[in-house]
């Protein structure tokens, strides 16, 4: 998969950006896929629902097939590489767009606005390789203003296409 990271510490814009690159994206024809990551344990699947009850049954992977959407749930990986494994599944994208994963390998462009967070991840790290931000910085990285939705596309692009 050629995986392009959007991050940032919490309440920076990092949905809203994903959600407007995914539809910069896709208008120009380019097959996008996306992967929400979270840090923290959740319940994706319905409490009581047939799918959670067969997973909690043991079934792994579990699915459900409705009309309009088909939901898969599985269990972890065993060996942590949830990317390898999900990977089948996007096969066809020619980039797919992971949101939230630091620690996650691959290119990271961070969302960063100052009156959220005093200082960038960006200053802690070195894997982050370009900031969006309409604040100033003095780091030596590549800087998008949020505006420009064409030039952070065209620059994810440009990333995805070096993996």
């Amino acid at each position: 998969m050629k995986l392009v990271h959007i991050v940032g510490r919490q309440g920076q814009g990092k949905t809203t950006l994903v959600v407007d690159l995914i539809r910069e994206l896709s208008g120009r024809g380019v097959r996008v896929g996306s992967i929400k990551h979270s840090s923290h344990a959740h319940e994706l699947d319905i409490p009581g629902k047939d799918s959670q009850v067969h997973r909690l049954a043991g079934s792994n992977p579990a699915a459900v097939i409705a009309e309009n959407l088909v939901g898969v749930f599985m269990a972890p990986a065993t060996d942590g590489d949830e990317y390898a494994r999900l990977a089948p599944l996007y096969s066809d994208c020619e980039i797919v767009i992971v949101e939230g994963d630091i620690g996650g390998s691959g290119p990271k462009v961070e969302v960063w606005r100052a009156e959220v967070s005093p200082t960038p991840l960006a200053a802690e790290r070195g894997d982050i390789v370009a900031l969006v931000t309409d604040d100033a910085t003095d780091l030596a990285l590549p800087r998008f203003s949020r505006a420009d939705l064409r030039g952070i596309a065209d620059f994810v692009l440009s990333l995805a296409a070096r993996t």
